[in-house]
Order: structure tokens, then C-alpha cells, then sequence
């Protein structure tokens, strides 16, 4: 099942500017096309796929940006494999979680509930342990040895969209890097900017943590 149109624009429609997130961090989210990786960028790449591997569990604060400059704001927790949660602040009325399968959007305002497979979505890169982020992903130029910046896309299945990671370096994070931020953009060209901040790592989180209510009338999960 594919998701719904309407929803990719609430969601990404709920969110700081793009432009100002990739000058903060001194990338563009959109380089151009890179030339062919000599060894020391696939050297990048693995250290960057390693890095993500490394995440058995992350909780981050986040700011969700859309190409019109709208934000929202929310809590972010990871479990790999497959498992998310995207805690919007209130005002928002919305929650996406992953339970290690499918992706579920809830829009508490019209009382609407949204299922789809990881895979199909450009978290998948994030979040579907049978996606091979070294397979699929190239190394984008930043002009920066502190930043590194991976695109991933299976381009024999352009429906699954398109991700981008950045990583800057921090040595308390897995393998040296941070996960900072990541651009994504769907089969139906919405583009979302997720910008990361207060990452902590390890932390015991309960499989309850990916559970969520079911807002229709007389059903519950």
C-alpha cells in the first residue's frame, strides 16, 4: 500500500527552512550529481554505514521542515530494527510510528489512520534491516572533513524515494559520527527535512514505546 498524497503533505507541510538547515551545517541537502568515488570516499561511506549500524537505540528533539519553510516540532525515538516513533508536539494532532514492518500515520484531527511497509518509504534507508545502505548509497561532497553526506536510493525502485543522511563528527556518537539531519523525498516529490538535536544513545526503551491509539471509533491498538 502506498501512502496516501494528502498525508505526505501534512506531514511535510507540517514542518525550518531547508536552505537555513543546510547552511548551519555548511552542505547542500541537493549537491548535484558526484563524480565516480575514489577509495578514500568509499572509505566515507562505510564509516558512515557503520556509524548508522551502530545505533541500537537513539531519543532526539527534532524540527520537521518542508520546501515552504513550515516547522513542527517533536521527540524522536529509534530502536533498530525498524522501530520509530515521531512524537509531534501537541498542537500538531498527529504521530508516526514504525513497529519494525510498517510505518503508521494517525491524524488525530480527522480521526484517519495510515499503514504502509518501511520499505516503501525513504526511511527505509533508516530503518529496514534488509536495505543495503552501502549497496544503494553514494557519497555526496560537502567541502567539509567534519561532515559527510550519503544519498541513498534503489533506483531500481524509484518509488521508495530518496534519503538523504548527514553525519558530522562527534566522537561520543557510534563509530564518530552523529546522525544530524536527513532530507527526504517521496515517490510524489514532497520533500521533509528532519534537523536532529540533543542526541542520546542506548538507552533502554521498551517495545511499548511503539505503540499507538487507534483514533477511529471503537477501535483501539
Amino acid at each position: 500500500m502506498k501512502p496516501n498524497t494528502s498525508i505526505f503533505r501534512k506531514i511535510a507541510g507540517a514542518a525550518a527552512c531547508l536552505s537555513m538547515t543546510a547552511a548551519a551545517l555548511g552542505v547542500s541537502a541537493l549537491a548535484p550529481a558526484a563524480p565516480a568515488v575514489a577509495a578514500p570516499a568509499s572509505g566515507q561511506l562505510d564509516a558512515a554505514v557503520a556509524a548508522l549500524r551502530g545505533i541500537s537505540t537513539m531519543t532526539a528533539d527534532f524540527i520537521q521542515t518542508d520546501r515552504n519553510g513550515s516547522t513542527v516540532k517533536g521527540k524522536l525515538t529509534l530502536k533498530r530494527p525498524g522501530r520509530i516513533r515521531f512524537q509531534y508536539e501537541p498542537s500538531a494532532r498527529m504521530l508516526i510510528v514504525g513497529d519494525g514492518h510498517a510505518l503508521t500515520f494517525v491524524d488525530y484531527d480527522v480521526k484517519q489512520v495510515q499503514r504502509w511497509p518501511i520499505k516503501n518509504s525513504p526511511l527505509g534507508a533508516l530503518l529496514d534491516p534488509g536495505r543495503d545502505v552501502s549497496k544503494y548509497g553514494r557519497l555526496v561532497p560537502t567541502g567539509s572533513a567534519n561532515v559527510t553526506s550519503i544519498e541513498v536510493r534503489d533506483r531500481s525502485h524509484p518509488e521508495y524515494g530518496i534519503i538523504t543522511l548527514i553525519f558530522t563528527r562527534n566522537e561520543a556518537a557510534p563509530g564518530g559520527l552523529e546522525l544530524s539531519y536527513w532530507v527526504a523525498l517521496d515517490s510524489q516529490n514532497q520533500r521533509t527535512t528532519i534537523q536532529l538535536a540533543n542526541q542520546r544513545y542506548g538507552a533502554a526503551v521498551p517495545d511499548s514505546t511503539f505503540r499507538w491509539t487507534d483514533p477511529r471509533p471503537n477501535i483501539r491498538r
